[in-house]
């Protein structure tokens, strides 16, 4: 009887053991991708039965895709060309179907999709990078929002020390384009890392930055609201129509109340992406005493609807008053190949027909998060001098 016992105890703790790790079963050696060599990247994968592997990453031109070769072991291979220094997301397409990189454990997941990422080194990619420095704090408060009759989750970032002082800090309001949520800033985007290494090299002053959603009928990232597990869409209800423009001021308000903020205009920021740079367009021009910089990044200029109401009447006498308030930076990035290039062009036509000052920031390329890290890096060090 005690053999029984004994046999039992060590198969009892046999089994702990193999269970302590859920996924033992992937313990084969693995094909390695990516591969950086300098200012390239190798992909591998192994599907010995594939027909066809193709490569679609944001360093090849915009909508093209690349071809793998396959080897007589059944692993197939890719070497780009020399690629600048950045985060860079790609997928694979075996014989039509799209996927992530099973060899790359590090993915983003960019509205309904997923992306494989790596970093070629170099300037741009050390902001993006965490760094040996000190390093600041993330939160997702849920607020309550009385415009929207509801509650709401947001992301905010508090700089290195802000636990540990009582210091007041000026505030950068920075918001996602469509299809993005609160979390879209800090994982594509890098935010809490650009400001971190921007901070640590003293390139800019401690900030908070606030990442609210900006899809008035969404209360929060997708599975982290009591939507739970629901599909994942580009757009949503009341996109661009004026109600989250219409509801800021809740978000607003519950910064200024449950932060140490410096609540002046000469200490407050907005910036934001393709819907966010809308949003911040019409929200600043609708407050003019409430910003004192404001950055759009390849932003969409006109209105889609017509039920805005007063949100997106009267453009250019609020632009004049916006400007008269004394706006210390207007700021505009956009890509050549960007499908809003047109309407900025337009858009800067209308300010210089106002005499209104901005700073216009033209790079390469497209739509792409490549473009909006490098306008953040860019307009963050303009901030709060």
């Amino acid at each position: 009887m005690k053999i029984r016992h004994y046999l039992l105890l060590i198969c009892c703790i046999s089994f702990l053991r193999i269970s302590a790790q859920q996924n033992l079963g992937n313990r084969q050696n693995q094909v390695v991708s990516p591969v950086i060599e300098g200012h390239n990247v190798r992909i591998n994968v192994k599907a010995p039965y594939a027909r066809e592997v193709l490569v679609k990453g944001d360093w090849l031109p915009q909508g093209k895709s690349a071809a793998l070769t396959k080897g007589t072991d059944g692993i197939w291979h890719y070497r780009s060309d020399s690629i600048p220094s950045d985060l860079y997301t790609y997928q694979l397409v075996v014989d039509g179907v799209t996927m992530i990189d099973p060899a790359n454990v590090y993915v983003l997941r960019d509205v309904g999709q997923q992306f494989s990422i790596f970093y070629i080194d170099g300037r741009k990619a050390e902001h993006y990078k965490v760094q040996a420095v000190p390093h600041g704090t993330v939160a997702y408060p849920w607020y309550s929002s009385p415009t929207l009759h509801s509650m709401r989750r947001m992301a905010v970032y508090t700089p290195p020390g802000y636990e540990d002082s009582k210091a007041a800090y000026p505030v950068l309001y920075l918001l996602h384009g469509m299809g993005g949520d609160e979390t879209a800033w800090l994982t594509l985007g890098r935010a809490a890392q650009i400001i971190d290494n921007l901070i640590a090299d003293k390139k800019v002053k401690p900030m908070i930055v606030v990442m609210p959603n900006g899809n008035a009928t969404k209360k929060a990232a997708p599975g982290f609201s009591s939507d739970n597990l629901e599909a994942i869409h580009f757009e949503s209800p009341h996109l661009m129509d004026g109600t989250f423009e219409a509801a800021f001021t809740d978000i607003q308000s519950y910064i200024e109340k449950h932060y140490r903020t410096i609540n002046d205009k000469q200490h407050r920021a907005i910036a934001g992406l393709s819907m966010g740079g809308f949003h911040s367009l019409y929200i600043s021009a609708n407050n003019p005493a409430t910003f004192d910089y404001v950055g759009l990044f390849s932003p969409a200029i006109l209105p889609r609807t017509t039920d805005g109401g007063d949100i997106y009447g009267d453009l250019n006498a609020k632009l004049v008053a916006l400007q008269d308030s004394g706006v210390r930076s207007y700021w505009m990035g956009i890509g050549r190949d960007d499908f809003l290039y047109k309407e900025v062009t337009d858009f800067r036509k209308r300010l210089d027909s106002l005499h209104f000052k901005y700073t216009y920031y033209e790079s390469d390329r497209w739509h792409m998060w490549s473009n909006w890290r490098d306008y953040l890096t860019v307009f963050a060090q303009l901030l709060f001098k």
